[in-house]
């Protein structure tokens, strides 16, 4: 028994210096009369099966990390693509709002202009009109508080959008408030005329009327009597209206030419 436990250990000696192993280490295969031989000939199929387990799950989880990356990279690709459609469909919103701005100007415009013939006065405020360039920005800001210009602004910009009602009462409310101011004989000058627009005849000549007693000597007087006459005669008042027309160049002989011989036109057509 002896000799065969030295052959034994002189085979694990053997052994252990084919692999590597101390003595020392070969013997601890052997306790208590067993012989542990794991290792001698390399991996177990059980170790053999958990490494590759093991490297499978390395393997899929490399996988997963790649599939993942992709994943991202593809929604990054995405995004953008849908960020630079935004983009272009911002622009192109951004052009048609530009366009209809300038058509509602265009249309603004040319609605101010013909209120301006219909009552009988031109497209700029320097010849005693509308003011078409300024009637959209004034509209803008009714409802805002200001000052007395800013309030008869408010009131041009309702009449150059012909909303007549609503600008007769801005003038209206403005005389009311702005009585002493210089402007009020304008504000009364056309309430008169939407009023004669709007075919209120009465009303009309009641504006003018005040407007002539209350801011005789205002630039606006010798349109307003120049309006009167026309409003009497629309009544029914021919007498009235006729000597009114033909007094206009004798009350004032330095009015505007364009007022006296609308005047004399009207005087003409309608009192013969």
């Amino acid at each position: 028994m002896k000799a065969i436990g030295l052959g034994l250990f002189a085979a694990l000696a053997v052994a252990a210096v084919l692999t590597g192993a101390s003595p020392a280490t070969a013997d601890a295969t052997h306790r208590d009369g067993y012989l542990r031989v794991a290792g001698l000939f390399g991996e177990s199929d059980e170790e053999k099966a958990a490494r590759l387990a093991a490297e499978q799950r390395e393997n899929d989880q490399d996988s997963g990390i790649v599939e993942l990356r992709q994943r991202v990279g593809d929604l990054e690709r995405q995004l953008q693509q849908i960020t630079g459609q935004n983009e272009l469909l911002g622009h192109r919103l951004q052009e048609m709002q530009g366009a209809l701005d300038k058509q509602k100007k265009d249309f603004d415009y040319k609605l101010c202009s013909l209120t301006g013939q219909l009552m009988g006065v031109g497209a700029s405020a320097d010849a005693g009109g509308i003011d078409c360039a300024a009637g959209g920005a004034a509209a803008a800001s009714a409802g805002q508080p200001g000052t007395a210009q800013q309030e008869y602004d408010v009131a041009m910009g309702l009449l150059a959008r012909a909303q007549y009602d609503e600008a007769r009462a801005a003038f209206s409310a403005f005389v009311d408030v702005h009585s002493k101011d210089e402007l009020a004989a304008h504000a009364l000058y056309w309430v008169g005329n939407i009023a004669y627009v709007q075919k209120d005849y009465v009303a009309a000549a009641k504006a003018f009327v005040t407007g002539l007693k209350n801011y005789g000597k205002s630039p606006r007087a010798p349109e307003s009597m120049f309006k009167l006459g026309q409003t009497l005669i629309a009544i029914g008042q021919q007498k009235e209206g006729c000597q009114t027309l033909g007094a206009v160049k004798t009350k004032y002989p330095k009015a505007p030419a364009e007022i006296l011989n609308q005047a004399v036109r009207a005087h003409a057509a309608s009192c013969k």
